[in-house]
């Protein structure tokens, strides 16, 4: 006969296992009322069609942290930029009454893969990236840099080395050529839709390596370790600006018109109220004497709103040109790294 201690233990065990397991499962399943999802994973609904994932209806599900976490894209050295954006999150802090904390994450799949797990709250993600935030991340965009005209943006730029024999598009035929990693807008996405439509298709007309980020690539081809690389022209810009490269070792191929820059903006599950104040924080942060302003002013001197239905409307154009789809077998491929020699 088993014991009644014994038998009290095991049925609260079992009733523990199965409340975790009925948990489980509901967590896995699609919320049921959703009129339209688009290209969001299941998780999310889109019952408004702005394109990104709706703040969920059941209070029960906002976060509503006592610590913000704060990252930004992978580009360049993530300590560096942690003293960049120092100013602004202490006025984050100050705005929604939250302590707020850096993260430096080490590629644009931890970004998204640490904001749809709920670990990361604000972020700054690159252009191509965005689009796979939004779409398995529940990530809302909601501002980029910019002036106060308005005006914003950066332009792929193909570059190869001022001694290469690259003078055109059609020069890169039988060459290896440096994109950065399938997800980048300019590093990757844009060279394949618009270098095809020009005569030129990557991977059979040229080998491409990938090579993790944009200031790989720059520096890649100023060393000679490749013969030429698509990039943003804003990270080529800032590099220079600071003598990591010599744009004079450089020369431009071709440029495109202008995509937007990284986005900025929050989960879409933070409770709405944080929302605003969020939002504000980026709206209303004076940039006159910061670190923001050394390090951007040449492109920019403020956050300026955007809305990802008309802002990234030609980025996904490029994506779906491309074929590409959102899924966590595509996240894989943000997590690219530089090919060891």
């Amino acid at each position: 006969m088993i014991p009644t201690t014994n038998l009290h233990q095991r049925l609260l065990s079992g009733l523990a296992g199965a409340a975790a397991l009925a948990l489980a499962v509901a967590a896995a399943q699609p919320a049921a009322a959703c009129s339209n999802r688009g290209d969001l994973d299941p998780r999310y609904c889109d019952d408004n069609h702005d394109l990104v994932a709706d703040t969920p209806t059941d209070k029960s599900q906002w976060l509503d942290p006592d610590t913000l976490i704060f990252s930004y894209t992978p580009v360049e050295d993530p300590s560096v930029y942690e003293n960049v954006f120092t100013e602004f999150m202490d006025y984050l802090a100050q705005k929604t009454g939250k302590k707020v904390r850096w993260y430096g994450a080490d590629s644009y799949a931890a970004q998204v893969e640490a904001m749809r797990s709920g670990r990361l709250h604000v972020a700054g993600i690159s252009t191509g990236p965005t689009v796979f935030a939004v779409n398995l991340a529940g990530y809302v965009p909601i501002a980029i840099m910019g002036k106060a005209d308005g005006r914003f943006g950066y332009k792929l730029q193909l570059i190869t080395h001022k001694d290469s024999d690259i003078k055109a598009v059609a020069d890169m035929k039988g060459r290896k050529i440096a994109h950065v990693t399938p997800s980048s807008n300019s590093g990757n996405q844009a060279p394949r839709a618009l270098f095809t439509a020009m005569g030129v298709t990557p991977d059979k007309d040229y080998e491409v390596t990938y090579s993790g980020k944009h200031d790989n690539s720059i520096m890649g081809v100023a060393n000679k370790d490749y013969d030429a690389a698509p990039v943003a022209s804003s990270v080529l810009d800032r590099m220079a600006d600071k003598g990591v490269v010599n744009k004079a070792d450089l020369r431009i191929i071709w440029e495109s018109k202008n995509f937007p820059t990284t986005s900025y903006g929050f989960a879409h599950n933070l409770a709405p109220d944080l929302q605003a104040k969020i939002k504000d924080a980026f709206l209303t942060f004076d940039w006159k004497g910061t670190a923001l302003q050394k390090e951007f002013g040449k492109q920019a001197d403020k956050f300026i709103p955007i809305t990802f239905e008309d802002h990234w409307s030609d980025i996904r154009t490029i994506q779906k040109t491309n074929g590409v789809t959102y899924s966590d077998e595509s996240l894989k491929g943000l997590k690219v790294k530089k090919k060891k020699k």
